[in-house]
């Protein structure tokens, strides 16, 4: 299953093991137990650390396999064979399994360490799903730290019985003692303040501590990256609050059009950001939603920035980067089948439909290279398009034209989404042409219709376009003196990550510029 570099490679990480580990694999007769046999055969001699054992308790599922520190009870199990984006997952617990420290913050580890009760996880993933791999790695790591908490990762599309038994059609998807407890890309700082009942009130404290920034960043994307970025290497200093680092660009599959790197996928660029941010002198603030923004009462003075957990951030300049969200339809239905058939992510959720009809809303790029990816997945996609004709580019319009299992309808007004015994059974659209009613009968909605400025908490503040984006001018300043904004949250066409780049590299040096114009004592 593995090549020669890669398994050259993985050894070099064996040799990192500190402490024992055993494979045991829970197999039966078929072609994926076999494979998975076949994986971890290979794996074993990499190390004299690892050892190979067969499962001997017949409850637990299969195919699957644990990996089990030598003589405790530390383990991690996966169902299913943790390949494409969970291969990383697979490399990183067979190392911590075995002994070799997690770069989490000594703060975190004893967070985890210090949960009392009993967690027993389990995690829905899909190998294309690229949100997947954080909350998998996330619960491996902290079944590691402390022997109270339990995690099993499952491959949806080995176990589908249990998908459809348990309605599972989003990843990832979390369950917690046999209860759903959370869907969609978790970190582990936000995994463990869900189960930390006092995080909040310990971080607001920690917050309202700090002393006031020079220039405070709002939104972790890569606006917000490159603005921080750019401020800190003018030796001013410099906080970031985001309430997921990467934003929307951790939700996105193939990046082709990032200048000079020919193919990245959103993940692996928000991992690089990231890096670069920290390479600066820069107070990342994670998991931090704004909600209230209060100017300077004097040009020059310091701006607040209230946070959803009771804390104020205080700086003499801001920077809005708060990005954008997938829109919604807003029609009956869609928010009651919301990850119930209702899906967002095709690259995440478009396993769970295999073999299934599913629907495309939306003819632009999003839409169309939706509908090619899904096409090899499901057993029928429809598109509708609100539009005369589909908005995509021409050459995706002839891939897509090109599929037999393909149905595009364009002047097509989606009016509801359907279901029955809570999941989705079709939708509803109108003929724009000829008023006419039509029902598409369907498993899957996937809603690819654009995004919508994340500027709701600035109403009322701040001067917003009709669309509710945030007004710049060329320097990329605000309505408000001292405040700039850079990104898709703002006026400035085209939403692309590299505009959103430059945008926030320019509202940076703005911030700078005025920030030596106009003194603390003026």
């Amino acid at each position: 299953m593995l090549d020669a570099n890669i398994k050259e490679q993985l050894k070099a990480y064996m040799d990192k093991l500190q402490q024992p580990i055993e494979l045991v694999p829970a197999l039966k007769d078929d072609a994926k137990s076999e494979e998975l046999h076949q994986l971890l055969q290979e794996i074993e001699p990499l190390s004299g650390k690892i050892s190979l054992r067969t499962e001997e308790d017949q409850n637990v599922r299969r195919p699957s396999f644990a990996i089990n520190r030598v003589g405790t009870d530390i383990g991690v199990r996966f169902a299913g064979i943790p390949m494409g984006h969970e291969f990383t997952s697979l490399v990183l617990a067979l190392l911590q399994v075995g002994g070799h420290p997690s770069k989490a913050s000594q703060e975190v580890i004893a967070q985890i360490q210090e949960l009392d009760g009993e967690f027993e996880f389990e995690t829905y993933f899909s190998l294309s799903c690229q949100n997947c791999p954080d909350v998998v790695q996330a619960l491996n790591l902290m079944s590691v730290l402390n022997p109270k908490i339990r995690h099993t990762a499952i491959d949806g599309a080995l176990f589908q019985d249990e998908v459809e038994k348990r309605e599972v059609m989003a990843v990832p998807s979390v369950y917690l003692n046999g209860e759903p407890w959370g869907q969609g890309r978790m970190t582990l700082e936000e995994i463990v303040a869900r189960l930390d009942t006092r995080s909040d009130e310990k971080e607001a404290a920690k917050l309202n501590q700090k002393d006031p920034f020079e220039v405070l960043v709002i939104g972790g994307g890569p606006g917000g990256a490159a603005a921080a970025i750019y401020a800190a290497r003018k030796g001013i200093s410099t906080g970031i609050a985001a309430e997921r680092f990467g934003g929307q660009v951790a939700d996105t599959m193939g990046i082709e059009n990032l200048i000079s790197v020919p193919y990245t996928e959103g993940p692996k660029l928000v991992g690089a950001m990231e890096q670069h941010v920290t390479e600066y002198d820069v107070d990342i603030m994670n998991m931090q939603r704004a909600e209230k923004l209060i100017p300077a009462s004097r040009k020059g003075g310091l701006h607040e920035v209230r946070l959803a957990n009771g804390a104020s951030l205080k700086a003499r300049s801001v920077i809005l980067s708060t990005g954008a969200r997938w829109r919604q339809m807003g029609v009956p239905g869609e928010e009651e089948y919301r990850n119930k058939g209702v899906a967002y992510c095709p690259h995440c959720d478009g396993p769970l439909f295999k073999g299934k009809r599913v629907a495309v809303i939306g003819g632009g790029n999003s839409g169309v290279e939706a509908a090619i990816d899904l096409a090899g997945l499901v057993g029928h996609v429809t598109l509708i398009e609100f539009g005369a004709e589909m908005r995509a580019d021409e050459v995706l319009q002839r891939k897509l034209r090109s599929l037999k299992n393909v149905e595009i309808i364009t002047s097509g007004q989606t009016t509801e989404i359907t279901g029955e015994n809570g999941k989705v059974n079709g939708l509803q659209y109108t003929d724009r042409n000829t008023g006419e009613s039509h029902h598409v009968s369907l498993e899957g909605v996937f809603v690819q219709i654009g995004l919508v400025p994340n500027t709701e908490w600035l109403k009322g503040d701040i001067e917003l376009s009709q669309h509710g984006e945030i007004i710049v001018n060329d320097r990329n300043e605000t309505s408000i003196p001292g405040v700039f904004a850079a990104g898709d949250a703002t006026t400035v066409p085209y939403k692309q990550i590299v505009i959103s780049m430059g945008e926030g590299s320019k509202a940076a040096l703005s911030a700078f510029d005025f920030l030596i114009r106009n003194s603390m004592e003026d």
